[in-house]
């Protein structure tokens, strides 16, 4: 275990580092902070657009600066020829995953904070009180982010940075659309392409279960302005991120376990 927080503390502190990582929280950032003026342009509408603005622009800087960071997992090891002078030593390859995983939700832990600081301080300067339904919110897109992270660290533990990229990608944004897949499913005539579609809709993550506002659940519009779930369905939706991540992460160090570095 010491040798897995030594690993995850050194991989927070390599990509706290990072100026391209920077460059995204700054962005995200901005964009919350942008959200105030283009709310301000809006007639008695200014908590709820800096509100929507704000989420929209969280979740998606989080699942880029979570690809972006797990997707050169391994490489930039393997560039360094670190991972040469690692493998060898006492530290199993599990270790090693595990390690960098823990480091990458410490390191976003942290930006997730920051843009949370910033929405919050936004929405007191017009006056409005955060809800309970804001930081639910938060919570969701904070665990959407680490599932999207195992993801990324499967691929990098057998791919290249790129093909990582554009496949953690992919799995973003066909599991956001995972509610519409198996409608478009269930009125396809074809039943073996149906079955087909139903089945890969169950393979990906439905990751529509995290960004829950503006969705429907159980025939009511869910918004973190209005009707919006209580913690224990944050609570539901934590068991299963955590069973798709310990999944995911298996794969991982079971590919990365059987990969030859010379």
């Amino acid at each position: 275990m010491i040798k897995i927080i030594a690993i995850g503390l050194n991989t927070f502190r390599e990509a706290i580092r990072n100026k391209v990582l920077y460059s995204l929280l700054f962005f995200a950032v901005l964009v919350i902070l942008g959200s105030l003026a283009f709310g301000s342009l809006s007639v008695h509408e200014e908590v709820r657009l800096t509100t929507d603005l704000g989420l929209a622009g969280m979740s998606l800087f989080a699942v880029i600066i979570a690809i972006f960071i797990g997707v050169n997992l391994v490489y930039k090891e393997l560039e360094r020829k670190t991972i040469y002078s690692l493998i060898p030593k006492p530290i199993h390859r599990y270790q090693f995953i595990l390690g960098k995983f823990i480091g990458m939700v410490l390191t976003l832990f942290v930006q997730i904070l920051i843009m949370t600081a910033v929405l919050v301080v936004v929405l007191l300067l017009q006056d409005a009180s955060p809800g309970a339904a804001l930081f639910k919110m938060v919570s969701l897109i904070t665990l959407e982010v680490l599932v999207i992270t195992a993801i990324a660290v499967f691929f990098s533990s057998f791919s290249t940075p790129f093909l990582s990229g554009l496949f953690t990608l992919g799995i973003f944004l066909v599991g956001r659309s995972v509610p519409d897949i198996r409608l478009v499913a269930k009125k396809m005539p074809n039943p073996a392409l149906s079955t087909l579609l139903t089945s890969a809709s169950h393979l990906v993550p439905n990751l529509r279960f995290f960004y829950i506002t503006g969705a429907e659940r159980q025939g009511e519009h869910m918004s973190v302005h209005g009707l919006f779930p209580d913690w224990s369905y944050v609570g539901v939706a934590g068991a299963y991120a955590l069973l798709y991540i310990v999944l995911v992460l298996l794969l991982a160090m079971l590919l990365f376990s059987r990969r030859d570095f010379i």
